[in-house]
């Protein structure tokens, strides 16, 4: 390889591991909310579902996902959190 190219290949390892990362923090997130739902934790629920979406938020601001990806995620936390009791 020339060295723009070797350039290159360093530029994408470091992008992919900070989209990796970024994806990784608000999934979580997503995991903590959905088993708060199951629990029945109204609380809990609500917090984890305002850090998926500010880390969501985030995640689209970087580039890392699309809006509409963040969008329909939020709506369907939406939809669930309010379907609890």
């Amino acid at each position: 390889m020339n060295r723009s190219a070797d350039k290159r290949d360093r530029e994408n390892k470091a992008r992919r591991l900070r989209n990796r990362q970024t994806k990784s923090e608000f999934r979580t997130a997503i995991k903590a909310f959905d088993a708060a739902v199951l629990a029945g934790d109204k609380a809990a629920a609500e917090k984890n579902m305002k850090l998926a979406a500010k880390l969501m938020d985030s995640a689209v601001n970087k580039g890392t996902i699309h809006h509409n990806t963040s969008d329909r995620k939020k709506s369907r936390m939406n939809i669930k959190f309010n379907k609890m009791a």
